[in-house]
């Protein structure tokens, strides 16, 4: 619940319940109303009403004010109900930035909601003020949709909303959300205008797109709701983890993927390596690391700060995880799990890593002093080694103070890999034999031993000589159990003959039979052994002592005060059989002295010694080590010994000793020390021995004493129990226990410090045994998918060493299902902890199922005795054999044509129905079905190439395998793919051949890449250039004829792009190779000239032109064109020398071989010009000649022109004169398109081909707007007058609208000679809208130019002048310079003018765009350009046709002949040829009339007259009550005048109009005779003696022939046929354009439609009536 007042919670409690929530109040500028500005004046949208009661008024004012910077006027109109009221209304005037307050009173009647206006009118409009009084309600505002950030599957993301209440009272809401959505707070209270910001909650369980609505329910008595669309999206986190290549080196393959590898790592230090947690997903991932959860790892070395934390979408988390080693030697392994949330997905990381100790060695042990004088010293060196490179502790066990041996350095750090040399000093006291063993003690490492020995003589003593063999003879003899008895009483016995000598010359006792085992040898026992086993720190020893001291070790405690210290008495013991010295090493710094020094004790007895101590100050610490020499009372002179085998060593005893003379009330030394103590033993099978290693430093100024009560702990032994550390020096002991079990026992020691109870340091140690334990997986259970027969499955197993100890482990089957199941590896070891993945392969022989059995034996690394020898599990193996079979979904596949050394990609899908997953091996076989050379492709690779040969389909599977198709020749492939199940026996192809399966088929045809040039466009200045120019300047005919053919091997694949550009004046050569792809290399020379702007310029493609061959003896050789193109900017004159040409006339009998008929012309910028040739042989040949042409103003060139006479009666026909158009035809739809091309011709080029004169030839050419925004303007552009005469285009200007075609007819009438017609057809392209601009920017121009010509500026300058002004008479529209105005005082103007006007071109504008632009200078007015036009774009339609007479049409093409329609509309000449040049037949006009009044009417009157009588004549033939009234008048009788009439001229007349019929229609032969017999009948039947009906049925015939007559007369006129041609050519043309716009679909089927039956039978034709003789 939320606080009514203020925001502020009512209790704590509700306080805390929405604590994620809050409440505020709207700020003033929140609440403030809306207002709005009509023109200028401010005034709010809405004047609200709340909190109103009945029967009270309430007053609210509305603010006027003016915003404006002028005053403002404005009334207004009372509100229309009588709710609302104010002042009467009054004019209102505001100045600027003033304010009115205009009061409006609310006067409520009832209660319910009141609305209203107030209306204001101003000059420019009216604007109103809306009156609203609403009733208090609840309302909350907030939004109706909100999207939560994209959130992971168990993860949690938030946003928040606001919440306000908007209504009059205070509200109470609650929320009702869905599952995975909730919200905070839930439910509340909200005060008028507060606002609460709820918190939405998204924690999805399942990914998906969630849309789900929230309700929240509102309001008193009366609840309302409103919804909100929760938007969110889940998906499912994907974590891996990653580690860097050289973190995980060393890593077995085959075990697990994300293994993190420390190496060997130095004891007692922390290695840190990292690892990256990857999220591959879009959504933030929480994730946790958790620790394998495994009681045997009592002490974790690896360990990782991170136990939880979010890896961000896309990114990672870096995880640092610590190795700290402890024990040396050991392979450490433990496995980290990343889980993320809800546990969906868990990534293991093993982690594993070494161990490395210290590698000590002493480079000698034994250090051999010889002998020395009494009071002598002899120091001997002793070098210890470190071949690590971890550092070692070491300490020699020797106390040099009170020592006879002592080093320079007992105690230190060995460097890695160093080497120290020590200072061993032999300092002899008394005249003996000298000998101690040495214990060399390194932590982390076992123990070495090293022996000093030497000998000491004095003046009265000299004893034998020690020396390394007597070492070696003694121990040998030890073991034999020869030392106890002195060396005199060895030699007596070895005389004797009861003791024997070794081939080594050691002691042994003779055997009593021969066949006895050999003597016992000396072993070197195990260092650690020899340490503990010595009889003091434990029940055992190796050897039974020779001499023992009651006490080793002995705490004086206490000894205050200083001189009532009571002496320690001290035994000491002799076990053998001889008188024995004991010789205690004197030290008399030392606060600790032995009485006596010397003392013989007798065999088997015992002597007493007293220990005093003898402190000098208070509160200090005391220690030392006592050091004495028992040794064979026999041996003090050499002299003694008889046999040198015999010679004994001396026994070195030592006691260690402590004390301390602290005051009761004085407080110990606190000792600075680091205990370095292992927090477990190393693990060992149950019953044995297990040590490790403990270093003390003091790394105090002062000296500490140590003991440790062995009592405390008896489970544990440590050694030395007691001691001192020296400052700066540190104290190494071990620790060994016997664990029994595999039960974890906790030991403590009692470590106490400087003899106070109070710094007594607790030593916790671990230790438990480790017996053979195996983990399997599943229980023991492994389970096979079912597996085809003769294949193999393979699946992996692990198994993990459950113990602290490496174990290995071997894998027993059993022999008969060896063939059936194997594993790899069937044997290893198995480190610490460690889980190993094994591949089991299970290879069925039947289809059965298998129930196996295998066994695994598991064993100590390196075995003790007292461990069992191994153990072993048993693993259930289950399987099934069964068959299978692969198909393909489609088996036969055509991927069509391929090109040649290209390559085509597809998939063939294979599929498995079987339940058993299966493993293949795919082979090809390749067909070639077209001709080739057999020797040729057998060196050609396979053509067809599979992404993989092999594979596996799981059951109920299918695979894709990807193919390649690269076809080396164009020929047709087959391929025949097929499979093999792969076995054991069969994995590759050779042996699996003869189990092959048929899978699929693929076909395909090699081609080679066959291209032709299809069109070439012109642009810029070469605009002008026709198609067929074009196609011949860069000969690609030529280029084709290379392109079709094959390609050579060596032929490559590039693009070549290439462009001319004219920056340089020359000619300029680029040789470019153009190389498609897999197909041909050609090279092509591009040349090009540069021209200066003004220079003359006709490129010659070429010096040898060649006339179409023309037979001998034709009648009207036909006129051919030789084009000439202007390259150049300017018009250019040429002239044809024709003194050649007249030598081979003269040459040819005056024959005319070669005419030339435009020996001069001009030829204008960018066009083509044509000079025109008529080629006519005399005979059978080639004629050469070579023509100059001259350029006027440029250079010249000489053309030879070749033409070829043949017979007609040996050449054929189809190879010469037939031939119209060269072999390219690029007559198709437009391929290129030149930059603000708005429209395209359906054809680039038509032929007519060969029509007779007199005839026409039309054909339909699409004009297409490619534009899709904008009209274009089109208009057809005629080059010479001689092509206007023949050619006609229908319509010839136009608009096109954006995407429509335009249908254009060209329509051909060769006139006059026979002729070749190459007719450059160009329609100029303008853009509609381009077009309008100009010609409004244009008459601008002139009405400013008529303007600016009579108008004139008087300035004051003027006024007081006499100047006349200046005419303006002579001034040009077309004038180039710029003038001043005139000036004139007759008119003074306010305003300036506008600019003057001049022409003035600039071609630096885009075409089609005007501009005004204004040329500044400093004495000179302002220049107002006359527009430009815009350019059009230009559209090139090559015609080609030949023309022939009508007699040569007629020899050459008879079978044509009856194709043509000769149309001659008033003579055998067309008007255009007759009339055109008046020149010719100007007599002819002035003898007729008729003739002059033709010849004076233009094209467009004849066609008026031609299509008025068309139309009447059709009329007529189509009007019936014509034709019954042309009857009835045949029927009337005779007219007087009628026998005036002469039937003899009629007759004449008739015969004349049958001998005028055209040669193409044939007349009847009898047609006029049969009229004529029919005349002389119808004058016999006329008479008055024959009968009337048989008149009347004569008359009728009569009429019927005679009509029939009539129309054959009529279809037989020019005029007749003219309009027949035109009625089908408008026809045809009408069909095509409805076609070309859809209207008629020409390839439809026609429709039938079958008419039933007529019972009548009716006769359309009747049979005429029989003739009479």
């Amino acid at each position: 619940m939320l606080a009514q007042a203020h925001g502020e919670p009512q209790n704590s409690d509700s306080f805390r319940k929405l604590c994620c929530g809050c409440v505020r109040k709207l700020s003033a500028r929140k609440a403030k109303k809306k207002k709005s500005v009509f023109w200028g004046i401010e005034v709010a949208e809405t004047l609200r009403w709340h909190g109103w009661e009945l029967g009270k008024e309430m007053i609210k004012h509305l603010i006027l004010k003016n915003v404006h910077e002028k005053t403002q006027k404005l009334s207004y109109r009372c509100p229309s109900t009588r709710f609302f009221f104010t002042v009467f209304p009054q004019p209102i005037t505001l100045s600027p930035g003033m304010s009115l307050t205009l009061p409006i009173i609310f006067r409520p009647t009832e209660k319910r909601e009141y609305e209203d206006s107030i209306y204001f009118k101003k000059a420019e409009g009216e604007f109103s003020v809306t009156l609203r009084a609403t009733l208090p309600c609840p309302w909350l505002s907030f939004p109706a949709a909100v999207q939560l950030p994209i959130c992971a599957v168990h993860n949690v993301t938030e946003t928040t909303f606001p919440v306000r209440n908007i209504g009059d009272c205070v509200t109470v809401f609650a929320w009702e959300t869905p599952s995975p959505f909730y919200v905070i707070p839930d439910c509340g209270m909200l005060n008028p205008g507060a606002e609460c910001v709820v918190k939405v909650v998204f924690q999805p369980k399942v990914a998906a797109v969630y849309d789900v609505a929230a309700t929240c329910w509102f309001g008193g008595e009366e609840k309302q709701k409103r919804t909100i669309q929760l938007k969110a999206l889940a998906k499912y986190p994907y974590l891996r983890v990653r580690v860097t290549e050289e973190e995980s080196e060393g890593v077995q393959p085959g075990k697990f993927r994300d293994v993190l590898c420390f190496g060997s790592v130095p004891v007692g230090t922390t290695a840190e390596k990292c690892v990256e947690i990857l999220n591959m997903s879009v959504v933030d991932a929480p994730c946790r690391i958790e620790r394998a959860k495994d009681p045997l790892l009592q002490d974790h070395v690896f360990s990782c700060d991170v136990s939880h934390g979010v890896v961000p979408a896309k990114g990672k988390l870096v995880l640092c995880i610590r190795f700290q080693p402890q024990t040396v030697g050991e392979h450490s392994t433990d496995y980290f799990t990343i889980v993320s949330a809800g546990c969906l997905l868990q990534t293991v990381l093993k982690v594993v890593g070494l161990c490395k100790g210290p590698l000590v060695s002493l480079h000698q042990y034994s250090v051999d002093f010889d002998w020395i004088n009494l009071g002598e010293s002899l120091m001997q060196t002793l070098k210890i080694s470190n071949i690590s490179d971890v550092s070692a502790y070491y300490q020699f066990d020797i106390d040099g103070r009170g020592s006879v041996f002592s080093l320079d350095r007992p105690c230190g750090v060995l460097e890695g890999t160093t080497t120290l040399a020590l200072k061993v000093t032999f300092r002899p006291t008394h005249p003996i034999s000298y000998h101690r063993r040495v214990v060399c003690l390194v932590h982390h490492q076992e123990p070495m031993y090293v022996d000093f020995f030497g000998t000491c003589h004095s003046d009265t003593d000299k004893p034998a000589i020690l020396q390394a063999r007597h070492l070696s003879w003694y121990r040998t003899n030890m073991v034999r159990g020869l030392t106890f008895y002195p060396p005199d009483i060895l030699s007596a016995m070895l005389k004797d003959g009861k003791l024997q000598m070794d081939e080594k010359g050691a002691l042994m006792l003779p055997p009593e039979i021969p066949q006895d085992k050999p003597p016992n040898e000396y072993l070197e026992a195990n260092s650690m052994t020899e340490y503990f086993y010595d009889g003091v720190s434990s029940d055992l020893a190796l050897f039974p002592p020779h001499v023992s001291v009651s006490h080793r070790e002995y705490d004086f405690g206490c000894c205050v005060p200083l001189h009532k210290v009571e002496p320690l008495p001290l035994c000491v013991t002799n076990h053998t059989k001889g008188k024995i010295t004991v010789v205690w090493t004197p030290n008399d710094s030392s606060a600790f002295q032995v009485n006596p020094k010397i003392c013989d004790i007798p065999p088997l007895k015992s002597s007493a010694f007293r220990v005093l101590f003898q402190p000098t100050q208070l509160n200090s610490l005391y220690a030392a080590q006592l050091e004495g020499f028992a040794f064979y009372k026999v041996l003090r002179h050499y002299s003694n010994i008889e046999e040198d085998a015999t010679i004994c060593p001396s026994w070195c005893l030592t006691v260690s000793l402590r004390a301390h003379t602290y005051e009761a009330e004085r407080e110990h030394f606190i000792p600075q020390y680091i205990l370095d103590v292992p927090k477990t033993f190393p693990p060992v099978a149950p019953n044995t021995d297990t040590y490790c290693s403990m270093l003390l430093l003091n790394t105090g100024n002062s000296l500490i004493t140590f003991s440790v009560n062995q009592a405390a702990c008896p489970s544990v032994l440590l050694k030395p129990r007691s001691g001192h550390v020296i400052p700066g020096g540190h104290q190494i002991f071990f620790l060994s226990t016997h664990p029994v079990n595999t039960v974890s026992q906790q030991h403590v020691l009692p470590l106490q410090l400087n003899s106070c109870p109070g710094y007594t340091k607790e030593i916790a140690l671990q230790s438990s045994g480790e017996s053979l334990l195996l983990l399997l997986e599943d229980d023991g259970n492994l389970y096979f998918k079912p597996v085809h027969i003769g294949t193999s499955s393979t699946r992996m197993y692990t198994i993990k060493n459950c113990t602290r100890l490496p174990m290995v482990f071997t894998w027993k089957i059993h022999q008969s299902d060896s063939k059936i199941l194997s594993v790899s590896p069937t044997s290893g070891i198995l480190q610490p902890c460690e889980a190993m993945a094994q591949a089991w392969t299970f290879s069925p022989d039947k289809e059965t199922k298998y129930l196996l059995r295998a066994m695994v034996f598991v064993r100590r690394k390196s075995p003790d005795p007292m461990s069992p020898k191994s153990v072993r599990y048993a693993l259930r193996i289950v399987g099934e054999g069964v068959l299978g079979t692969i198909r393909a979904q489609k088996e036969h596949l055509d991927l069509g044509n391929v090109l040649v050394g290209d390559l085509q990609s597809c998939s063939i899908v294979l599929l498995n129905d079987g339940i058993c997953s299966l493993k293949y091996v795919l082979s090809v076989e390749q067909r070639i079905t077209r001709p080739c050379d057999p020797e040729e492709v057998l060196s050609d690779p396979l053509a067809l190439e599979l992404e993989h040969s092999r594979g596996t389909i799981p059951a109920r599977s299918k695979a894709f395998v990807r193919i390649t198709v690269r076809p080396a020749r164009r020929l047709h492939y087959t391929w025949s793919i097929k499979y093999a199940i792969c076995t054991p026996t069969a994995t590759d192809l050779a042996s699996a051949r003869e189990e092959q399966q048929p899978l699929c088929c693929i076909v395909a045809t090699g081609i080679y890449p066959t291209i032709c040039i299809a069109d070439a466009c012109s642009a810029g200045s070469a605009s002008g250039i026709s198609k067929l120019h074009l196609w011949r300047l860069f000969s690609l005919d030529t280029l084709n004829e290379y392109l079709d053919r094959d390609p050579a091997p060596s032929e490559l694949t590039y693009r070549v792009p290439t462009r001319h550009r004219h920056d340089f004046i020359g000619t300029d050569h680029l040789p470019v190779l153009l190389k498609v792809s897999y197909g041909h290399e050609i090279l092509l020379n591009f040349s090009g000239v540069t021209v200066e702007q003004d220079q003359c310029y006709i490129h010659f493609a070429s010096t040898k032109h060649l006339f179409t061959p023309i037979a001998i003896g034709t009648s009207h050789p036909p006129i051919q064109i030789y084009e000439l193109y202007n390259g150049g900017s300017v018009p250019v004159t040429f002239e044809v020398q024709l003194d050649n040409i007249v030598r081979i006339q003269e040459e040819n009998f005056q024959h005319p071989v070669f005419v030339c008929l435009t020996p001069r012309g001009e030829i204008l910028p960018g066009t083509t010009g044509h000079i025109e040739w008529i080629f006519s042989p005399l005979e059978a040949g080639t004629y050469l000649v070579d023509v100059p042409i001259h350029i006027l103003g440029g250079e010249s060139a000489l053309i030879t022109f070749q033409g070829v006479g043949y017979d007609p009666n040996t050449v054929e026909e189809s190879a010469t004169s037939s031939e119209v158009l060269p072999s390219s035809d690029f007559s198709g739809s437009t391929k290129l398109t030149v930059p603000g091309q708005a429209a395209t011709l359906s054809h680039h080029r038509i032929c007519l081909g060969n029509i007779p004169e007199g005839t026409k030839a039309s054909r339909l050419v699409f004009l297409n707007s490619i534009s899709e925004s904008k009209a274009v303007v089109f208009a057809w552009r005629i080059s010479t007058c001689k092509d206007k005469r023949v050619l006609e285009i229908a319509p010839e200007s136009g608009v096109v609208q954006p995407g429509e075609s335009i249908p254009c007819f060209i329509t051909l009438r060769p006139s006059g000679s026979a002729s070749f017609y190459s007719i450059n057809l160009v329609c100029e392209v303008y853009i509609q809208e381009s077009l309008v601009q100009y010609k409004r920017d244009l008459q601008e121009w002139e009405r400013e130019k008529e303007r600016q010509a009579v108008e004139f500026t008087i300035t004051d300058k003027d006024l007081g002048s006499k100047k006349k002004p200046k005419s303006s008479a002579g001034r040009s529209s077309d004038s180039a310079e710029t003038e001043n105005l005139p000036e004139s005082p007759a008119v003074i103007r306010k305003y300036k003018t506008l600019p003057p006007i001049k022409n003035h071109s600039t071609p630096d504008l885009p075409a089609g765009h005007f501009q005004r632009r204004l040329l500044l200078d400093k004495e000179a007015s302002r220049v107002w350009v006359k527009p430009d036009p815009p350019k059009p774009i230009l559209l090139h339609l090559g015609v080609t046709a030949r023309s022939y007479s009508i007699e040569d049409f007629f020899s050459d093409f008879t079978a044509e002949f009856p194709k043509c329609f000769l149309s001659r509309p008033f003579s055998d000449q067309p008007l255009e040829n007759k009339f055109v040049d008046g020149s010719r037949d100007r007599d002819m006009m002035d003898m007729d009339p008729k003739w002059l009044s033709l010849a004076a009417a233009s094209k467009q009157e004849l066609q008026i007259v031609t299509d008025t009588l068309t139309g009447v004549i059709r009329g007529l033939l189509e009007n019936t009550q014509f034709h019954d009234a042309v009857r009835r008048t045949l029927d009337e009788p005779i007219p007087y005048f009628s026998q005036f009439h002469c039937e003899e001229s009629v007759e004449l007349q008739d015969r004349r109009q049958c001998s005028t019929v055209p040669s193409r229609v044939p007349a009847s032969p009898d047609l006029c005779p049969e009229k004529d017999g029919e005349r002389k009948e119808m004058r016999q039947e006329t008479s008055p003696n024959n009968d009337l009906l048989e008149s009347w049925e004569r008359m009728r015939e009569t009429l019927h022939h005679e009509q029939l007559r009539e129309q054959e007369l009529m279809s037989r006129q020019p005029a007749f046929g003219n309009l027949v041609e035109l009625v089908l050519e408008n026809t045809l043309q009408n069909i095509l354009i409805e076609a070309s716009r859809g209207e008629v679909v020409l390839t439809a089927r026609p429709r039938v439609i079958a008419l039933p039956p007529s019972p009548f039978r009716r006769v359309t034709n009747p049979a005429p009536p029989p003739s009479r003789a």
